[in-house]
């Protein structure tokens, strides 16, 4: 864990779980939040050390014109998991040291950060607690189908290749419930921010 001033919570879910909006809820209320999955897109775009191990693990075709060649890189770790293992681990690599940068820049009782492979990345060990969102599988199904515009067939494999909820809760300091309306969602984060206040 890094030796810094301030507590970090780490906040983690499976895709159409809800993680964004929970995430959406701590900003409102006023807390930093690094998004680790955006700022790893960011670094696999300019990190060129990162950009060679790209492509040293999945070819030349990982980047078009210099820019990363998304569709292609899907194919090719959501088929493959010893590839989507790899590749997660070079990117955690990097995202390990900007998270680390960031951090010293924040100010507050505690900041989040906020990554879909959390345990899976073992980035939970830079976190003081940890926080999972769940919602049911055919909610979450529903929900990427309508917001990535893919057939089900594709959302099953990718929520395949992600660990099981159950497992998530098993290891989380916190679990919230994202199967109702947003006012309970809200009222699930308050309870949290309160404890974590409190015991910060």
């Amino acid at each position: 864990m890094f030796k810094i001033y301030m507590e970090i919570l780490g906040v983690t879910g499976g895709i159409g779980a809800g993680k964004s909006t929970v995430i959406k809820i701590f900003k409102e209320k006023g807390y930093s939040v690094y998004n680790s999955d955006i700022r790893a897109k960011k670094l696999m775009e300019e990190n060129d050390s990162l950009k060679q191990g790209i492509i040293n693990l999945l070819g030349k075709k990982a980047y078009l014109n210099g820019s990363l060649n998304r569709s292609f890189i899907a194919q090719k770790i959501f088929t493959n998991h010893e590839l989507l293992k790899q590749q997660n681990k070079l990117v955690h690599a990097e995202v390990k040291k900007d998270f680390k940068n960031w951090v010293s820049e924040q100010s507050g009782k505690f900041c989040i950060k906020e990554t879909a492979i959390l345990f899976e990345s073992e980035s939970y060990k830079d976190c003081n607690y940890t926080l999972v969102v769940t919602a049911p599988e055919r909610l979450r199904i529903k929900r990427v189908m309508k917001r990535d515009n893919i057939p089900e067939d594709k959302v099953k494999l990718r929520i395949k290749n992600q660990w099981p909820q159950e497992k998530l809760i098993k290891l989380s300091d916190f679990h919230i419930s994202n199967d109702s309306s947003i006012e309970n969602l809200n009222k699930q984060v308050k309870s949290i921010i309160n404890i974590l206040e409190n015991q910060i």
